[in-house]
């Protein structure tokens, strides 16, 4: 079946051009996108090919995106860039990536020390200010140049743990310092859109940081829950049904009684009590996911699926609510993804050989400081209501990360493969 679809593709990418060159719309617009969605799906036919199906999906949204934007920001009533549904979609997706992580990963810092510091320095210097250079250079409008430093200023995204697995790095220290910068990022990314961004949009700091604890900490924290019950004994599964049920019982307090409390709508306590909501939220959420996972134990492998779909979901309505924006400043701002993701792959590599770490290790820090959470970046574009402008740069850079991570990733592997081939020829020899 694959291998049908990634015949046809030619095939359509062929009726496309003519049905352009024909000027006949209805026939170049179905077949284009039909083309890259063969693509996608083809790929997977080929061994050489398949680790860029996903990034093959994402270029069918932006090529939809373009072509129907109507299409793709409302269904029937529903707004697609709604605030609640963008916030569910990206819990959904930090979630889904939380199901790949453990409560070990945030422990690896003992055997990595040296390493998750040079990381960590690396990916909230470098790409920030790289970012701010950039948007600056190419005198991009406040909110798109905001949305370039903020893609810059999140955390690193597991992209970075699947392309240190393939060039064969330090995946422990990589494991690490994702779990560590996703810990750090709701008071370092809104510290430093404060600083580099702060006259261009309007960043709250506190308001921001309380939007990336309920979008990135809220499920992560679901999933760490899922990994205690399946991996820690009877005493942490007693204390986490307890927890469980003290969070059932206030959140239904806070259903029937929250009208009763007299408290301001934007107010400390507000947000407090809501963050205290979405907390015992997890502990439902973690809970009877754990549940979902004794009754079909292959749930966890599909997770990473739903991840996917989030972020192309978020690609999709990125780009056809920015269309206009992406029409004019599309080629810059794909230039800019390109100079932006390869300073942090070469100043994070250079920084790590520089700080004594070695190859391997200098290779993990280079994806940890190259590669961003675009989900993250787009998750907060929708909150501050500015998806089609400061949310372009995430749809840009995303895809831009995943082939220019793939194909460094496997450069690298050979690379590793022919020094060890090298070590063990020089060991045969003495």
């Amino acid at each position: 079946m694959r291998k049908f679809f990634l015949w046809a593709s030619p095939v359509l990418f062929i009726v496309a051009a003519i049905g352009w060159f024909l000027e006949i719309d209805p026939v170049w617009k179905m077949s284009l996108i039909a083309a890259f969605s063969s693509m996608a799906v083809g790929i997977g036919h080929s061994k050489l090919l398949s680790g860029y199906q996903y990034t093959f999906w994402i270029i069918t949204a932006v090529c939809a995106g373009l072509i129907y934007p109507q299409t793709f920001l409302h269904i029937g009533s529903i707004d697609l860039r709604n605030k609640w549904l963008i916030l569910i979609i990206i819990q959904l997706v930090m979630f889904g990536m939380g199901t790949q992580m453990s409560i070990e990963d945030f422990t690896g810092i003992r055997k990595s020390g040296r390493g998750v510091i040079i990381g960590l320095l690396g990916h909230f210097t470098i790409m920030p200010i790289t970012g701010f250079i950039l948007a600056k250079t190419f005198h991009f409008e406040p909110e798109i140049a905001a949305g370039i430093i903020l893609i810059g200023s999140c955390s690193s995204g597991l992209a970075s743990n699947v392309m240190t697995y393939i060039a064969k790095g330090n995946l422990v220290l990589s494991v690490t310092v994702t779990a560590i910068s996703t810990l750090a990022a709701p008071v370092m990314t809104p510290f430093l859109m404060k600083i580099f961004a702060g006259t261009m949009v309007e960043v709250q700091f506190f308001n921001m940081m309380m939007e990336i604890i309920k979008i990135v900490l809220v499920p992560l924290a679901a999933a760490m829950i899922h990994d205690i019950l399946k991996n820690y004994g009877s005493t942490a599964r007693k204390r986490i049904d307890i927890s469980t049920i003290i969070s059932a019982i206030w959140l239904a307090v806070l259903f029937f009684f929250n009208n009763s409390f007299n408290y301001e709508a934007d107010s400390t306590i507000a947000h407090i009590i809501e963050i205290s909501a979405f907390i015992a939220g997890a502990f439902l959420v973690g809970k009877g996911y754990h549940l979902a996972y004794k009754a079909y134990p292959k749930i966890d492998s599909i997770m990473p699926y739903f991840s996917m779909f989030g972020i192309i979901y978020f690609t999709l309505v990125t780009t056809a609510a920015g269309r206009d924006n992406l029409l004019q400043i599309g080629f810059l701002l794909f230039l800019v993804a390109i100079l932006h993701n390869g300073a942090g792959y070469f100043f994070g590599y250079y920084l790590s050989r520089i700080c004594g770490l070695d190859k391997n290790s200098s290779r993990t820090i280079a994806f940890e400081v190259g590669l961003q959470n675009g989900g993250m970046a787009s998750g907060l574009a929708g909150a501050m209501g500015k998806l089609a402008t400061v949310g372009l740069a995430s749809a840009v850079f995303s895809p831009w990360m995943n082939v220019s991570g793939s194909l460094l990733a496997n450069y690298w592997r050979k690379k590793a493969e022919i020094e060890e081939e090298k070590t063990e020829a020089s060991l045969c020899n003495t």
